[in-house]
């Protein structure tokens, strides 16, 4: 041992340099790797992942393509970190200058550093932020400091009170636990560190240089668990070279084996070495357990009969107390065993009786009943029955029963919905006198079945039967009208039951009439099977204000029970817009059209119709339509009928008017009086009688109008569409456009017979006096004066600012024409006029006859104040001319003769107008004599 040992303290002196020697190459090997393992900066890009380029023209094409923009003839490289070049920041070169900073700064770099990446820390002070602060104000230091970490005065924030104070005291208990053991563990390392010169070998006996005592020298597969070497490839490492010298001389082979048996003796003593050191680092310990094995065989003794004695005691324990305590634990759970098999089977023995139970559930119509025993069982089948043999076609027949029971019900409502709807009306005016659903109970046992089982399409079902029945009746009814008639047309109805021949307009009325009657009688039975069935699903879902219809507890929740609330009162309307629409359907396009109905007639019409909107909007709580829009269609092609009728009338009596001032009877003079006080409930028919009249129509009691015929019918014809509006309101937005027309064609008509002169060729006047022109101007200023008392009847009339301008425009285009005729005739005198005696001259008698003939044609129809504007407006015209002929004639005011003349025939001239009374007072002094010679 101590031979080997002292050869394995020598072995590592002779090793030590080799590993020395090793790691020198190894070092110098790594930095010659690196140097060379450096690759060109051409070879790749900084900024384009897995670009790499074979020789230096791609890398500067890539960075022309790139890496480089061109503005105008310059070129800008922005090889860079953020497109930047810190060589040539921003400035643009020529073709030639970039080539050279490419092959300067970027081929022939000679360190390659990588772009720095922007962290947090990479931010700095942004200097319109600074300057901006709105909480530092106006800074008066900022043009004086340097720009820099410093630009901005540092802020010391406090320590937060949330986190509390650490000090070293904090420590001392964890340091006390872990000192103990890091000391230990601090010895340790340094024992480790003195041993491991040992373990080198650095000490030993001169004869045993060159043989190594670390493991390192012994090769691993002497280490391996297994050492196998009948395989070829074990021995071949083993005995290396003996394979390699089979074929030399036995001298040879005897060294080899020699020299195999010196290095497999080494490597045996390295492995000695070794262990003698471990068994002298351990030999303390080593020592120490043999020392302590008696003591401890002792105590295992010791221990192994505390264990007999205590297994001794345990076993009396058992057979004393805890065998009996078992035997009452294992028969309280017998039986409490046989007391679960005991409700099993009853319970089992109830399962059984599931099915004569649901046949008398159903027997009953107890459907809720049927089905909560249906569900129950179902549970009980699934939780605590489950696998129970007898049993296995049980939860099938339960789920088809199930459906039969819906079925069922479904198949019990339909019929009770075409038994209830279909039951015959009461022939008392074809109105309900008793309760209108019949077999309540039933329909109660029904809906609720339905309901539990969340089958809420019966809706839909009761709603179709509804319509059915609507159509039947309406069929039926239009079959007895049709048969009741003088006509001996083949009847031939349409599917809907509309009618396909035509009425007659009593009998079109009394279908409507009692169809509406009929179809009022359905929707109150239609209304008091929702009513039900809205009971029926407020108990269904436990409203508390509601009779309780079940015995079981509230099965439908909130959102199925506002579902099918919803459902129902889209079911009322629903059938009632139906009713409103086979209703309309009665009502044929063609009927008002084809016959002449009276306002009577149409008012029974309106009357049916909204009796019936306001029984169906009671019903469904909503107005439907397609009922009021057919009344409005009549409506409106009866009021287009009364509106041709008239305006047909007036247009004959346009054309045969004579233009000539009549006398006014007593009963048109009550019409004006009852159409001003907005009086139109008397029919005009009571007003017209023959007895005799006024020479003008007095308005409110001082206003003198004088008329024509015309427009005495025009009169009559506004009361009667006044009335028509009164008596019919909904025919008051289609009379009140009607009326603009009408007053509209009365405008145009009148403007082309007189003003046009048309009269002259369809009524055979000779000429259209001042007197026809007056008239007509008249007739229109009636017409005026009632326009706001016709718009304040009808409320509201479209066109009306229209009317009343055209109106005003036609009467000012009458009074021009009335004064243009009189202005030509005194200019045509005026130009033959000379200044010269005899006083007055043939002119001015000329003009004054023209004055008195104008004066006598209009003064009996048109008021004073239109007929001063008339002769003012000549007056001014006169004036105007006569100073054109003065200056032609070259008459001055010089009070020589022939001024003398002219204020002679001047004089004369006024003294016509003053008997005339033509102008105003004021108008009517001497002051033209002054006024002429003003220019």
């Amino acid at each position: 041992m101590a031979t080997t040992r002292t050869q394995g303290d020598a072995e590592p002196r002779t090793g030590t340099v080799p590993g020395q020697q090793g790691s020198r190459k190894l070092s110098t090997a790594s930095c010659t790797g690196g140097i060379g393992a450096t690759a060109a900066s051409w070879q790749s890009c900084y900024y384009c992942t897995r670009e790499h380029f074979k020789n230096i023209p791609e890398f500067v094409s890539h960075l022309r393509n790139r890496h480089c923009t061109r503005e105008g003839g310059s070129f800008v490289c922005r090889y860079g970190f953020n497109g930047v070049c810190a060589s040539l920041p921003l400035d643009g070169v020529s073709d030639r200058d970039y080539d050279a900073h490419v092959a300067k700064y970027h081929v022939n770099q000679l360190t390659r550093e990588m772009p720095p990446e922007w962290g947090v820390y990479s931010a700095a002070q942004n200097l319109p932020a600074v300057l901006n602060d709105p909480s530092r104000g106006k800074q008066s230091n900022l043009f004086t400091k340097k720009w820099g970490e410093q630009f901005v005065e540092r802020t010391h924030f406090p320590a937060s009170s949330r986190l509390p104070d650490i000090t070293h005291a904090d420590f001392a208990v964890y340091l006390g636990s872990i000192g103990k053991r890091y000391r230990w563990h601090e010895r340790r390392q340094q024992q480790l560190q003195r041993d491991i010169p040992l373990e080198n070998g650095t000490g030993g006996a001169a004869g045993s240089i060159g043989s190594p005592t670390h493991l390192s020298s012994v090769p691993d597969i002497f280490l391996k668990s297994q050492l196998q070497l009948h395989h070829a490839p074990t021995f071949k490492q083993v005995f290396p070279d003996l394979m390699q010298s089979s074929e030399s001389s036995p001298s040879t082979h005897q060294q080899t084996g020699r020299q195999l048996q010196e290095q497999l003796s080494q490597y045996l003593d390295v492995v000695e070495v070794k262990i003698a050191q471990q068994v002298s680092q351990k030999s303390a310990a080593f020592f120490h357990a043999m020392t302590t094995q008696h003591a401890i065989l002792a105590e295992m003794e010791q221990a192994a009969e505390q264990v007999r004695q205590l297994r001794s005691a345990l076993a009396q324990l058992h057979n004393s107390s805890v065998v009996d305590s078992f035997k009452v634990l294992r028969y309280a759970k017998r039986r409490q065993h046989y007391n679960l098999t005991l409700d099993k089977l009853r319970l089992m023995a109830t399962v059984h009786k599931t099915q004569p139970m649901l046949q008398l559930l159903l027997g009953t119509q107890d459907y809720v009943a049927a089905l909560d025993l249906i569900g129950t069982t179902q549970e009980i089948l699934s939780a605590e029955l489950l696998g129970v043999h007898c049993f296995k076609h049980l939860p099938m027949q339960l789920s088809e029963m199930e459906k039969l029971i819906d079925k069922m019900l479904t198949t019990e409502f339909e019929r009770y919905a075409a038994s209830d709807l279909n039951r015959p009306l009461t022939p008392e005016g074809l109105l309900e006198t008793e309760s209108v659903c019949a077999e309540e109970d039933k329909l109660v046992a029904i809906v609720m079945g339905l309901l539990r089982k969340q089958n809420f399409s019966f809706v839909q079902s009761y709603q179709q039967e509804a319509i059915a029945t609507i159509r039947a009746i309406i069929k039926q009814l239009l079959i007895e009208v049709l048969s009741r008639s003088d006509s001996d047309k083949e009847i031939s109805l349409t599917g809907a039951g509309e009618q396909a021949l035509e009425l007659t307009l009593p009998e079109w009325i009394a279908l409507l009439q009692r169809s509406s009657q009929a179809l009022t009688s359905i929707l109150e039975r239609i209304k008091a099977v929702v009513g039900i069935m809205q009971q029926t699903a407020d108990a269904a879902v436990g409203a508390q204000d509601t009779v309780n219809l079940i015995d079981s507890e509230a099965f439908l929740s909130a959102s199925h029970h506002e579902q099918l609330r919803s459902q129902l009162q889209l079911l009322l309307q629903n059938v009632c817009h139906y009713c409103h629409e086979r209703c309309a359907n009665i009502v044929s396009p063609q009927s008002l059209e084809r016959s002449s109905a009276s306002e009577q007639e149409l008012s029974q019409l309106s009357d049916i119709v909204e009796q019936f909107s306001e029984t169906t909007k009671s019903i469904c709580g909503v107005t439907s339509v397609p009922l009021q829009l057919a009344l409005k269609v009549q409506a409106s092609r009866y009021a287009q009928r009364f509106h041709s009728e008239h305006k047909h009338k007036l247009s004959l009596l346009l054309d045969q008017e004579r233009w000539r001032q009549v006398d006014i009877p007593h009963e048109f003079q009550r019409i004006i009086e009852r159409m001003s006080s907005g009086d139109y409930a008397k029919p005009e028919g009571s007003l017209i009688s023959n007895g005799g009249g006024n020479p003008v129509l007095l308005l409110e009691g001082k206003q003198p109008y004088a008329l024509v015929s015309a427009s005495l019918m025009l009169i009559q014809m506004l009361y009667e569409y006044g009335g028509s509006a009164h008596r019919l309101p909904f025919l008051a937005s289609y009379h009140s456009r009607n009326v603009v027309d009408l007053l509209r064609c009365f405008n145009s008509r009148s403007c082309q017979l007189i003003i046009g002169a048309g009269a002259m060729r369809v009524a055979g006047l000779k000429t259209i006096t001042s007197t026809n022109l007056a008239l007509v101007s008249r007739a229109l200023q009636l017409v005026l004066w009632l326009l706001p008392r016709i718009k304040e009847h009808f409320h509201s009339m479209s066109g009306y600012e229209a009317i009343e301008r055209d109106y005003q425009g036609h009467i000012k285009e009458i009074e021009s024409k009335i004064h243009g005729i009189v202005s030509e005739r005194v200019a045509a005198q005026l130009e033959a006029w000379e200044a010269r005696p005899p006083i007055p001259s043939q002119t001015f008698r000329h003009i004054s006859r023209h004055l008195v003939k104008l004066h006598e044609a209009i003064a009996g129809v048109l008021p004073e104040a239109q007929i001063h504007e008339i002769y003012g407006v000549m007056h001014r015209n006169f004036k105007d001319r006569l100073r054109e002929q003065l200056l032609k004639l070259n008459v001055n005011n010089n009070g020589g003769p022939q001024h003398g003349v002219v204020t002679s025939e001047l004089t004369f001239y006024m003294e016509t107008l003053r008997t005339l009374k033509a102008l105003p007072a004021t108008q009517l002094d001497n002051g033209i004599l002054e006024e002429i010679w003003l220019y």
